[in-house]
């Protein structure tokens, strides 16, 4: 048979495409993270970055007893849940909603997405004024009702849900279009047995679409669990002048607004980086956990 005769070079035409991509991921990505796990076993100030003493895992014995850390975790914890959960559920039916033939469906998905594309911090300090405790709409309307003004930032609780309430706003519609866009995928066939088997729209919805759409509510779920172990700017500025504390008590203060607040006001970088890195192992290990569970309740429901 005809062996076609290879050119100079054109085994190595692939890996010099890909290139780029490496050689950027090496330089803004892998180098900071190495660097920063050097960091977080030095003693560090942000006063005199080039004076730094090597203390080996002094910095994460330090943080594993620190009180503060463990309220922080505890508050990503409780901030994810309120604002992941009901955001996942409500981008699934909304998207269920626009999946039908609606009058102005482009118009309701560009809308959707309008809150994704807005910055975090004008979103931040409007939610701020309407959950402010004297003149904040939302109390406002409370007040309609007979119910007392809320103190919104000062309660654990009442920051806790105003920030989630911001978090949920600015994502659910990004959520909601990748949940139309796996339902677009879903075959027409599948509805249309399901219908000639009396199924209704509830009934298609659950055992049609929700099987289907397993691998996407997959990679939602990791997504949003990555995301609100990184959360940081919407408690950062929800608080104001007290915000890189998470409040006066720090009833609201995360993982990513301790690490901002020992870096940069208590100017321990290298405290700060062992904060870093244990946000990133915490990551991994969510990230794993929530895929295995799923994948189990899923195959173990198949």
């Amino acid at each position: 048979m005809f062996k076609a005769r290879r050119r100079p070079g054109q085994g190595s035409a692939p890996y010099l495409f890909i290139a780029p991509f490496f050689l950027v991921f090496a330089a803004f990505g892998l180098f900071p993270i190495l660097y920063t796990a050097w960091v977080s076993l030095h003693e560090v100030d942000l006063q005199n970055p080039d004076e730094a003493r090597w203390i080996g895992l002094e910095n994460y014995r330090h943080l594993f007893r620190s009180e503060f850390f463990w309220k922080a975790l505890e508050n990503t914890f409780t901030i994810g849940v309120i604002s992941t959960v009901p955001q996942l559920c409500m981008a699934l039916g909304i998207a269920h909603l626009l999946n039908y033939r609606l009058r102005g469906r482009t118009f309701f998905r560009v809308a959707m997405l309008m809150p994704y594309a807005t910055s975090v911090a004008a979103a931040t300090l409007v939610f701020a004024g309407l959950f402010g405790r004297d003149f904040g709409m939302i109390n406002w309307l409370l007040g309609q009702v007979g119910i007392d003004p809320v103190d919104w930032e000062s309660g654990r609780w009442t920051s806790q849900i105003a920030i989630s309430t911001i978090i949920t706003w600015r994502w659910v519609g990004y959520n909601a279009l990748i949940y139309l866009a796996g339902m677009q995928s879903i075959p027409a066939d599948l509805y249309e047995s399901a219908a000639i088997d009396g199924a209704g729209r509830w009934q298609q919805f659950r055992y049609v679409t929700i099987p289907s759409l397993r691998p996407t509510i997959l990679f939602t779920i990791v997504v949003s669990t990555i995301g609100a172990i990184q959360v940081f700017g919407e408690p950062l500025l929800f608080g104001g002048v007290s915000g890189h504390l998470g409040g006066a008590s720090r009833q609201y203060q995360t993982l990513g607004v301790l690490l901002y607040d020992e870096g940069w006001f208590n100017y321990k970088l290298g405290y700060a980086a062992a904060v870093a890195w244990t946000m990133f192992l915490i990551i991994v290990a969510a990230v794993v956990i929530n895929t295995t569970l799923a994948r189990r309740r899923w195959r173990n429901g198949a």
